[in-house]
């Protein structure tokens, strides 16, 4: 019997550690997650807009850059058709887009429930054959018969979820309630069920409604999150959709600096020399990372070595 592989801390890959975007600060690219919040409270509706942005690459809710646009596979467990239909005209229509020019697939079966094996074949092979680049599921408790308190029941279906995802390269977006007597609880520990729910997402979106308004609140597993995006839902000539209140949304910037960059600015704000080593912890990068970066600068002239070993910005 052989052990298991391992290898040094300072010898794992170092691969691009900054996030990649479905949705820019939305939805990373090909994560699972849920959409999650109390009844009534628009999540169809940012489900859909998410769909429409992917499928047209119009910014989401009018504010969030799409960066990976594609096909859109959805099932809407609780609307009827032409519910969908219209919901997805007036989206569409407000992102200035014709909905008969998007790739969004809808499934029409009138159920499809993930704890049974031949559903979740015949949902692997739809995938498979539309390749989207993201499915949303609307909503998880019509989506199955288990006990959702159940840990040991819930796993399996998000595990297939999990496998669908990786499997496809494809974003899942699960919509999900909130518990009614959740107020006071914060957004992921406020969603029905197991706790799995929650930590299962790489990006997790949550709706509350206030008095005035409805409050969005954004987390990431790698990434930072958001919170308390004012939302509205607005009557515009082509039907309701999701309006953000906040206008300083779509100005806050998500994408860090690429590691040249970042180098060049730490340098920048130092009026001395810099040793490699308060340069590195400055710029919060991984050794081989700033190393390669660091050598390609000197290397161009743009970064100066000096004698005594601390680093300027080239002459």
């Amino acid at each position: 019997m052989s052990g298991l592989p391992t290898t040094l801390a300072s010898e794992l890959g170092d691969g691009d550690v900054d996030p990649k975007w479905l949705i820019d600060g939305l939805w990373s690219d090909a994560a699972v997650g849920v959409l999650g919040g109390e009844p009534k409270c628009c999540k169809s509706f940012l489900a859909l807009d998410a769909a429409v942005s992917v499928a047209s690459g119009k910014p989401c809710l009018r504010s969030f850059a799409v960066h990976r646009t594609g096909s859109v596979l959805v099932f809407p467990a609780e609307d009827s058709h032409a519910v969908v239909r219209r919901r997805l005209d007036g989206i569409a229509t407000a992102a200035g887009s014709a909905l008969g020019d998007l790739p969004i697939h809808v499934i029409t079966a009138p159920k499809l429930m993930l704890d049974s094996r031949r559903d979740r074949r015949r949902l692997d092979e739809t995938v498979a054959s539309i390749k989207p680049a993201l499915l949303v599921l609307d909503p998880f408790i019509r989506l199955h018969a288990i006990d959702e308190n159940v840990a040991a029941e819930v796993a399996p279906l998000l595990g297939h979820l999990r496998e669908l995802q990786r499997r496809h390269d494809v974003a899942v977006m699960l919509v999900h309630h909130s518990r009614k007597d959740a107020r006071g609880a914060r957004p992921g520990q406020a969603l029905r069920g197991s706790s799995d729910l929650h930590g299962w997402g790489d990006s997790n979106l949550y709706l509350r409604r206030t008095r005035s308004c409805m409050r969005l609140s954004i987390e990431h597993r790698a990434a930072p999150g958001r919170d308390g995006i004012a939302l509205e839902l607005a009557e515009l000539d082509a039907g309701p959709v999701l309006r953000v209140l906040d206008e300083t949304v779509a100005e806050t910037p998500t994408a860090r600096p690429d590691p040249q960059q970042r180098i060049l600015d730490a340098l920048t704000d130092s009026p001395l020399d810099v040793s490699a080593h308060d340069l590195r912890a400055r710029c919060r990068m991984r050794a081989e990372t700033f190393w390669r970066a660091l050598r390609a600068l000197v290397d161009d002239g743009r970064v100066t070595r000096t004698a005594d070993d601390r680093y300027r910005l080239g002459a």
